[in-house]
């Protein structure tokens, strides 16, 4: 009998796209009114059920609402986007998705994560383009004999500098640049491809589940809720290095195991089949660095420095990063004098190998287009919220993590789920007698403990580039994520009596 095959992430994700569409059939559909503000006419836009109308923008106007958020944050700019209005869901006529909606979500899911797919396979253009003239052998091999026998202050650099960039502007999209190039590096370093992946997600991953200064969840969450975004800080800050050290250590005992006896990684069965996808790991390792290649390496990464530079400082998106890719592609192939057909064509060749996790990309943002146009997302979060009625401090901050974790399904995206949730969901803290920053933090941690293992997230598009299946990061993580768990409740616990 022929043994069965854990199905590839497309697939996974295509079964994830018909539950969902399966729930719109079951599942009421509801909607609560949103309130946006235009700062240009100074004006309140309340938006029930397509019907928009307009107020004063103006505290009274909060208040009348039961908005319990001030004035400022809106006319600063500090909240941009429509927030969920308290005590307005109301159910709507049902938008059931079917055959043709989900057919056609994978190819809508393309269409509006197009920023970042194009931003994926010009990252594939550049490595194509580096890959051609040796650099990085050359630099491999330079790595394999300063780092030999300290190997694993690779695992902590790498860990500890990616979950910074999470936990301070919310590096996520941008870390699918990082894989094709440091995952050979730890081949190299003698671990297993999975240690690579994990230091670069799990990195970025913890980086944003305890987020301390990060715009896009803890800054805009808190501005949502009503409170400065520094109440709190120094909880998520120690919440930020405790985990990253758990993080960081349960991936280094990993990789020692794995160095000692390569016959104990998860993925020792595709071992030949990952190090044949990166040439710089099949052919000369002892190729000389000369001017040139360095020159190559150091363009290379200086595309790195400018893109989180321009992020964090200047307020760039996907149009700013790829072209900065574009740009070094560009400069690489000027340095080595490369001619024009051959720089097209290795671009090009570079590119397509990346359009597996193009798509991947796509079809997940696919399973979002489902929920929403079903309409099924406000029902989830009215009913979440009248849960925690009648709970007690330390049962309502754990359940309110739990919530989060689950909602986090459906609303993957952490500054949609923080406008929508939280003018309805803090004001509950205040009915249970606990700060509205716990229910900030519940949205962060439920948020981030479900990310590690979230299929509508940035985990299938990650394993893609090396293959890896989904049942096996799952073996890999899961004991994390239950450590984690515990962390989280014992620090959610100890905060109510803080």
């Amino acid at each position: 009998m022929k043994k069965l095959k854990f199905p590839s992430a497309q697939t996974v994700l295509l079964i994830i796209a018909a539950l969902v569409a399966l729930l719109t059939w079951v599942v009421p559909s509801g909607k609560f009114d949103t309130l946006a503000f235009d700062r240009d006419t100074n004006m309140f836009t309340i938006n029930s059920l397509g019907k928009s109308t307009q107020m004063e923008g103006s505290q009274a106007s909060l208040d009348k609402l039961q908005i319990k958020i001030p004035l400022e944050k809106f006319t600063s700019g500090d909240i941009w986007k429509p927030i969920s209005i308290p005590n307005t869901y109301k159910k709507v006529e049902a938008n059931p998705q079917g055959w043709k909606e989900f057919i056609m979500s994978p190819i809508k899911g393309i269409i509006q994560g197009a920023d970042i797919i194009i931003l994926v396979l010009f990252i594939g253009g550049l490595i194509g383009v580096v890959n051609s003239t040796g650099a990085f052998e050359g630099g491999i091999s330079w790595l394999s004999k300063t780092l030999q026998g300290r190997e694993f202050i690779l695992i902590i650099l790498v860990t500890f500098l990616v979950a910074l960039g999470g936990t301070t502007f919310g590096l996520a999209e941008e870390t699918i640049a990082f894989f094709p190039i440091l995952i050979p590096v730890f081949i190299a370093a003698k671990y297993d491809a999975l240690v690579g992946v994990a230091c670069i997600f799990i990195g970025s991953s913890v980086g944003t589940m305890a987020s301390t200064v990060n715009p896009f969840s803890v800054i805009i969450a808190s501005d949502a809720a009503g409170i400065n975004w520094t109440t709190g800080l120094y909880g998520r800050i120690a919440m930020f290095l405790i985990c990253t050290t758990i993080c960081v250590i349960y991936i280094i005992r990993y990789a020692q195991k794995i160095k000692n006896d390569p016959t104990k990684s998860i993925i020792y069965d595709q071992k030949e089949d990952i190090e044949g996808m990166f040439p710089m790991l099949i052919t000369d390792t002892n190729i000389k660095l000369t001017s040139r290649l360095k020159l190559v390496l150091f363009v290379f990464s200086l595309c790195f420095v400018v893109m989180v530079y321009g992020v964090s400082m200047l307020e760039w998106w996907f149009v700013e990063m790829t072209a900065t890719f574009f740009a070094g592609g560009l400069l690489i192939g000027i340095i080595m004098n490369m001619n024009e057909t051959k720089f097209v064509d290795t671009f090009v060749k570079g590119a397509t190998d990346l359009l597996g996790v193009a798509f991947i990309i796509g079809i997940a943002r696919g399973v979002t287009i489902l929920m929403d146009e079903g309409l099924i997302s406000d029902t989830l979060l009215y009913h979440s919220s009248n849960l925690t009625n009648g709970m007690n401090k330390v049962v309502f901050t754990n359940a309110m993590t739990l919530i989060y974790a689950f909602l986090s399904f459906f609303i993957p995206s952490s500054s949609g789920m923080a406008v929508l949730t939280m003018p309805i969901m803090s004001p509950l803290a205040d009915g249970v007698g606990v700060g509205r920053e716990l229910v900030v933090n519940a949205y962060q941690y439920g948020m981030g403990l479900f990310y590690f293992i979230n299929p509508t997230g940035l985990i299938l598009a990650s394993l893609a580039i090396v293959k890896i299946g989904f049942n096996k990061w799952l073996k890999f993580i899961l004991p994390l994520v239950i450590i984690l768990i515990f962390v989280t409740i014992l620090f959610m616990t100890v905060s109510v009596y803080l």
